[in-house]
């Protein structure tokens, strides 16, 4: 597939990936990373967020993303998390950093194999933060602390929670560094039937918000791809996740195969 990577640069990387956040669905990441992979789009940086950034250090760690799968194989929400008993979040991460810990043979953001940037949200002084070395367990863990419902990750006297609260699809943090940009969307807006009471208005409105800061992102891509029919999968059902593997596999290999055909080239 020579002809996807028919172009020159002069800038530090040919190929970047930026990878959403999504919890569950983020294992569709690892689809269509096996798509691109097998259309020779290796990437040379990864920047991700949240479940993009989970997706991302397996992969950046050294292992294929079919492989990535396996770590997961047999585990339960609950073996990766545990009651908080606080006032900050329904549960706590420590089991989810020690399951990283454990699994990843590199521990230093800046060891990886494959450049990795990992997107937080800076909760004490309100912004993002981008991180291109430390504990990486405990940077994925940042990364994805969903407000509320996971307890802040402490780094350096610093409280960080989801990237996706400032950036849910991290294209920027690597634009003038790649020649390319794939992006991989595992949460595009969508606006479907929703029960008119509080608590739905509520989580609705949320999801829209960390969506609605993707559409610049979006734009500055230069190949988008947005596994849509995941919303069916449960946030807790990690026993699905080689079939949501799968559903990015088979979306990541049309949408190349499809692009390429109508256009002769897969970027914008």
């Amino acid at each position: 597939m020579a002809e996807y990577n028919n172009f020159q640069t002069n800038k530090s990387y040919r190929i970047g990936y930026a990878l959403s956040g999504g919890f569950i669905k983020g294992f569709a990441h690892l689809g269509v990373m096996q798509a691109l992979l097998e259309h020779d789009m290796k990437p040379d940086i990864i920047s991700g967020v949240s479940a993009g950034a989970l997706a991302g250090v397996f992969y950046a760690d050294g292992n294929e993303p079919h492989r990535a799968i396996e770590f997961f194989t047999g585990q339960k929400f609950m073996d990766l998390t545990s009651w908080a008993l606080t006032k900050t979040g329904f549960f706590k991460l420590d089991d989810f950093i020690s399951f990283l810990n454990t699994n990843l043979k590199h521990q230093k953001l800046e060891e990886m194999k494959t450049p990795l940037i990992i997107t937080a949200t800076d909760l004490d002084h309100g912004k993002c933060v981008q991180f291109r070395k430390g504990n990486v367990a405990e940077l994925v863990a940042a990364s994805c602390c969903m407000p509320v419902m996971f307890t802040p990750i402490k780094i350096d006297g610093v409280n960080y929670v989801d990237g996706g609260v400032f950036k849910n699809l991290p294209v920027s943090t690597i634009r003038k560094e790649c020649e390319k940009v794939i992006a991989i969307n595992v949460s595009p807006l969508i606006a479907g039937k929703y029960k008119m009471n509080i608590l739905n208005i509520a989580l609705r409105s949320y999801h829209f918000m960390f969506r609605a800061n993707t559409f610049p992102d979006r734009e500055n891509a230069d190949l988008l791809i947005e596994p849509y029919g995941l919303n069916g999968y449960g946030n807790r059902e990690l026993q699905r996740a080689e079939e949501i593997f799968l559903h990015g596999y088979t979306v990541g290999n049309e949408a190349l195969d499809r692009l390429f055909q109508e256009k002769g080239t897969i970027w914008k």
